[in-house]
């Protein structure tokens, strides 16, 4: 059974970082597509990050040079590295593995 469990939200002042992270269990990271997702108060859910097998990067353009995907096969751990941030960013972050798994997301506030 797969499960995804996210942490590292919080609240941050405009320009501020954060680093979120996404515990995966019952799969083998390295053999699997990552994704971030978010979702902003009364928005739809909207891609933000992906990491492929290979390692190459994909990101929504709302996020490019401010945000950064990673993961750590051994730790079986997706992260995702938020720099930059503005009050647009304030969003529940959701990982997302294979066959459609969601985490339970985490919240990120961002204060102007």
């Amino acid at each position: 059974q797969v499960q995804l469990v996210e942490s590292g939200g919080g609240l941050v002042q405009s320009g501020g970082s954060l680093r979120l992270s996404c515990v995966a269990s019952g799969i083998a990271l390295a053999n699997n597509v990552m994704d971030w997702y978010r979702q902003a108060p009364g928005k739809q859910r909207e891609f933000v990050a992906r990491i492929y097998t290979s390692g190459v990067t994909a990101y929504a353009n709302s996020v490019k040079g401010r945000f950064t995907i990673s993961r750590d096969n051994a730790k079986s751990t997706v992260y995702l590295q938020m720099n930059s941030l503005n009050p647009e960013d304030t969003a529940v972050y959701y990982c997302q593995g294979p066959a459609n798994v969601w985490g339970q997301g985490t919240q990120v506030t961002v204060s102007s």
